[in-house]
């Protein structure tokens, strides 16, 4: 029976050791030599190195001030009862989209707050799709151009300043798409965020 079942451990162990210590290793490091930053986590970090997020993650940002995302539908476990859960936009430990069907009152009921919110806004231009619709993740950190710019008036007001001001630095952050066709133009939220805050905007 040994001499049957030693060839099997033999192939098990040496397969272990090839696919499940030394690839991901040798792939770990290549990764960390071609691409640093990415194979970090693509954080980003202040000048004084402190860590604000990552460009992969979103974050809320509620204030008038900033930049809003795209609404995030993941979940935590509630801390009065555990068997239910509470809203935590952009928790990357529970990825996830709400799974809400578009028959259903409560996707409608919130679709309906937040267009009356944004329009309240801004009153002029139609509502980008992606200021009242979930991701399938729940984390994304970016959003059209077209939504950037729709929420002008409203950080511009805020702030105190002009919306072409505010126009322009969007246009400077709009990341076209990956060699040119892959993906959709879009801008990340937080390094806009962090643009608006670093950058004097007349």
């Amino acid at each position: 029976m040994l001499r049957h079942l030693r060839p099997a451990l033999v192939l098990l162990t040496g397969l272990t050791l090839v696919t499940g210590l030394a690839y991901p290793l040798a792939m770990t490091g290549i990764a960390e030599r071609l691409f640093p930053v990415q194979a970090q986590g693509s954080l980003i970090r202040n000048a004084d190195g402190t860590l604000v997020g990552s460009a992969l993650v979103g974050q809320s940002f509620t204030s008038a001030r900033y930049f809003h995302g795209r609404p995030s539908a993941t979940v935590a476990p509630d801390p009065a009862d555990p068997t239910k859960t509470v809203a935590a936009p952009y928790n990357a430990a529970n990825s996830g989209g709400a799974n809400l069907g578009p028959t259903n009152p409560a996707l409608i009921d919130r679709v309906k707050a937040d267009l009356a919110a944004l329009k309240a806004e801004n009153p002029t231009d139609p509502v980008p799709q992606d200021l009242v619709t979930t991701s399938g993740s729940g984390l994304d950190p970016d959003v059209s151009p077209e939504a950037a710019l729709f929420q002008v008036p409203r950080v511009a007001k805020a702030r105190g300043v002009s919306e072409d001001g505010l126009r322009a630095l969007v246009a400077g952050q709009v990341q076209e798409p990956s060699l040119g066709v892959l993906g959709e133009r879009r801008v990340n939220v937080l390094a806009l965020n962090r643009a608006l805050d670093l950058q004097q905007v007349r």
